[in-house]
């Protein structure tokens, strides 16, 4: 299962996962299209606190029509809304397999230099500017800021197995199995 989420990164208080998680509990929203969803909340510890908000009605095995983009991208952008609101956090990012995105300490690499190459990744300016004070982010929220969320993406190439084919003969690469996955 591919899991479309809101996770957010609370710190090391499991308190202060909590009160973020009771943000989120027993929202609603009405999709453009008239559906209706809510969201499943739940706190985790993962060498610190986090809160995973999980929407309902969406897909749980990716992005197969643009029509599921479209849909994850309208709960993304009302999540981000939302999120602008929520009690304090030290980072977060909505999409498909966002759980635990990054530790605190990979937000840095092994030389120094910022890692969060994401769009959409939320930070509290205080971890910002612990963290090096990484180009590209602009302002989200008070006390935030942000790389602007550019929504999600269907891909052909990704869910079609006849495009994917010719794919590969354009290439001149070896076919895949059903699977997917590349022959030995």
């Amino acid at each position: 299962m591919l899991h479309f989420t809101l996770s957010a990164e609370c710190g090391s208080n499991c308190e202060a996962a909590e009160t973020f998680a009771n943000h989120f509990r027993n929202v609603s929203w009405v999709f453009s299209n008239g559906a209706d969803f809510s969201c499943r909340v739940g706190v985790v510890e993962a060498l610190d606190w986090w809160c995973i908000v999980s929407p309902t009605g969406v897909s749980q095995t990716g992005i197969h029509t643009p029509e599921d983009a479209y849909q994850m991208t309208e709960i993304g952008l009302l999540l981000y809304q939302k999120l602008r609101s929520a009690p304090p956090f030290r980072y977060a990012l909505v999409g498909i397999e966002v759980d635990q995105v990054r530790h605190y300490n990979e937000l840095v690499t092994a030389c120094g230099k910022p890692d969060v190459p994401f769009h959409g990744f939320v930070i509290a300016e205080m971890v910002w500017r612990d963290i090096g004070c990484p180009v590209g982010f602009t302002s989200f929220a008070p006390g935030y800021l942000w790389t602007p969320y550019q929504g999600e993406v269907y891909s052909p190439l990704e869910v079609s197995p006849q495009l994917t084919k010719l794919f590969y003969e354009l290439l001149n690469l070896p076919p895949t199995n059903p699977t997917g996955e590349d022959r030995d």
